[in-house]
């Protein structure tokens, strides 16, 4: 699995002991705010099952994020293929950390490295970015790595535990050496 550096970030291989931390960060409700609510700790350990499957199959997906000088898991970033229940098709760029991590531009730093990567080594055209209208923190990300707003892409999530639709923004970039 490919490795990236970042000033100050590693974007690596999950590992075994990224599993409590992770787990603390999906049990986190602020963390989990826009996300569904919390996961239990079985949950949290599927997902890593998953992306590691995801990177093996595709060459691509979610990396777990550390900071370089303390060696600190502060969460993950990377690509996804959009769900197959959404109005569009692509790959999306994302990312979550751990609420200590906030405020200090990592989330701005590893997507921007995790879009060099899009483009550079996996030439995609375009990368979008999904999130609900009220998570304006991530929609503030998606400005600064260069990414618009697509307001004909905007679209009810119905797939909500408790079948609430949830109101989702949709932003997008090309790759800018086309």
């Amino acid at each position: 699995m490919i490795e990236i550096r970042t000033a100050r970030l590693l974007l690596r291989p999950w590992r075994a002991s990224d599993l409590a931390p992770w787990a603390a960060m999906n049990a986190d409700p602020e963390v989990r705010e826009h996300l569904g609510g919390p996961l239990t700790r079985a949950q949290s350990d599927d997902s890593v099952a998953s992306f590691t499957a995801d990177f093996a199959q595709r060459g691509y997906g979610w990396w777990a994020v550390e900071e370089q000088v303390t060696g600190d898991f502060i969460g993950f970033a990377g690509l996804d293929r959009v769900d197959e229940h959404l109005p569009f098709t692509g790959v999306e760029v994302g990312w979550r950390l751990a609420r200590p991590a906030w405020g200090h531009g990592y989330a701005t730093e590893a997507a921007l490295a995790t879009l060099t990567f899009a483009f550079e080594s996996l030439a995609l055209p375009e990368v979008l970015a999904i999130t609900t209208v009220d998570n304006l923190r991530s929609q503030a990300v998606m400005r600064r790595i260069g990414m618009t707003r697509d307001p004909a892409g905007d679209f009810d999530d119905h797939s909500t535990a408790d079948g609430t639709p949830t109101r989702n923004v949709l932003h997008r970039i090309s790759d800018p050496r086309t």
